[in-house]
């Protein structure tokens, strides 16, 4: 069943109209409509275009591909914007939700500046059965204008492998080796549920989406060799973390200087994440080596000698986007008791705006509806930032994006929301 944008769309060419904060030129013969079966190519084609990159074939990526959560926005008959969202499930404080997992956001170059994307976006959001989207801002001011905040940084790692001192210790036999991808995909599901438990920001993989995550094409591999999984296992001989990673033959003038390139390490143990470093670290024939996934705390600073010779890069990664306030902030644990009402004002989300009290001991949660004067107000984007425990609300009030209305009430707030670690997203989705 399609579904259209406003019938204000649908009239005279040039007609301009807002959308809370966002004001877009609409055009005539724009509709917006879910997508079907057949139309992965096509979709594929706009979101490559758009961001460009060539578009292959790509079996599993079809088989993933849910045209029931996709919206495709036409023109004539002609698909020329698309956004999707993925079925998949997150850690937050304390719980593992439902979120959609935005991706594939994109309009042809002979579309732009015509209100295409507000509207997919939009309507995207208005529709979703979860109470949080989430995604990679490709372009952070875009997606500020919706209400999405960056609520996770994340850290990249260059390190000068010559300069480090990584951990030392002996490596008993057994305790490191190598998985098959079939061994893998029995094997790594259940070590990245448990980092699920330990940190927010980790989103699932069905099994389809490991084989997608595994699958190994040489076009993939930007000139580094075939994909390699570590993994470590624990006295009883169960895997309790695990690596990806590949590498890269480099010859400089004074000999091998060859680059490790890790893309994913979940080790949930302590020990496990000591021993894999330590193999990465110390790599044969190897200079450098690169990781763009790390949590801004995370723990190699505490294991190397020399933390200057990890060369690190902060940038915002996962963006969080509150759907259902009173759904939201009812699924996630508090670090410690509160009890507050929140004002939250949303420009798109009208059923989002309101007073909310929320209150919070342990695993009791509540958040409710209220009439009550509020202690702190705040739009959905501060709610959003502050979601997965990574940043504080009172960084907001020092630029009156929250208020204080009752004294006390915003380090009460920033200390419930705050999270003992920091949220990390391994992939870009």
């Amino acid at each position: 069943m399609c579904t259209v944008l406003p019938v204000a769309l649908m009239r005279t060419k040039g007609l301009w109209l807002s959308v809370g904060r966002v004001k877009m030129r609409y055009v005539t013969d724009i509709e917006v409509r879910t997508a079907q079966a057949s139309e992965y190519d096509a979709v594929q084609a706009v979101f490559g275009a758009a961001m460009m990159f060539e578009v292959t074939p790509d079996e599993l990526g079809q088989q993933l591909f849910e045209p029931e959560r996709a919206l495709v926005a036409t023109d004539g008959g002609e698909i020329i914007g698309s956004t999707r969202a993925l079925t998949r499930d997150l850690s937050v404080p304390g719980a593992v939700v439902a979120a959609a997992h935005v991706t594939g956001v994109g309009v042809k170059s002979t579309h732009r500046r015509r209100g295409v994307m507000s509207g997919l976006i939009g309507q995207q959001l208005r529709e979703v059965p979860e109470a949080i989207a989430v995604l990679w801002a490709s372009e952070p001011a875009i997606y500020g204008r919706f209400g999405y905040a960056a609520a996770a940084w994340g850290t990249s790692y260059e390190v000068d492998l010559h300069r480090v001192g990584p951990p030392t210790g002996p490596i008993r036999p057994g305790e490191l080796g190598e998985l098959s991808a079939d061994e893998a995909l029995k094997e790594l599901p259940r070590i990245l549920a448990q980092m699920q438990q330990v940190r927010p920001g980790v989103s699932d993989r069905s099994e389809l989406r490991w084989q997608k995550h595994l699958q190994d094409k040489p076009d993939d591999r930007g000139g580094r060799t075939a994909l390699r999984i570590v993994a470590h296992r624990d006295e009883t001989d169960a895997i309790d973390g695990y690596a990806l990673w590949r590498g890269k033959m480099v010859w400089g003038q004074t000999g091998p200087a060859y680059e490790v390139h890790v893309e994913e390490l979940v080790a949930p143990s302590p020990t496990a994440y000591r021993v894999l470093w330590q193999h990465l670290l110390t790599m044969d024939l190897s200079a450098k080596l690169g990781y763009s996934y790390a949590a801004v705390d995370e723990p190699l600073l505490q294991l190397v000698k020399t933390p200057t010779a990890l060369d690190r890069r902060l940038s915002e990664s996962l963006w969080v986007r509150i759907t259902d306030v009173r759904r939201a902030l009812q699924q996630r644990q508090y670090a410690v008791p509160v009890d507050v009402v929140l004002e939250v004002t949303d420009d798109l989300i009208e059923g989002n705006a309101g007073r909310y009290r929320l209150t919070a001991a342990g695993s009791s949660v509540s958040c409710e509806r209220t009439d009550d004067a509020p202690d702190l107000s705040l739009s959905v984007a501060e709610l959003a930032a502050a979601y997965l425990g990574g940043r504080p609300l009172a960084e907001f009030a020092t630029t009156a994006r929250v208020t204080e209305h009752t004294p006390g009430s915003l380090n009460q707030a920033t200390a419930a929301f705050r999270w003992p670690l920091a949220p990390v997203s391994l992939e870009v989705f």
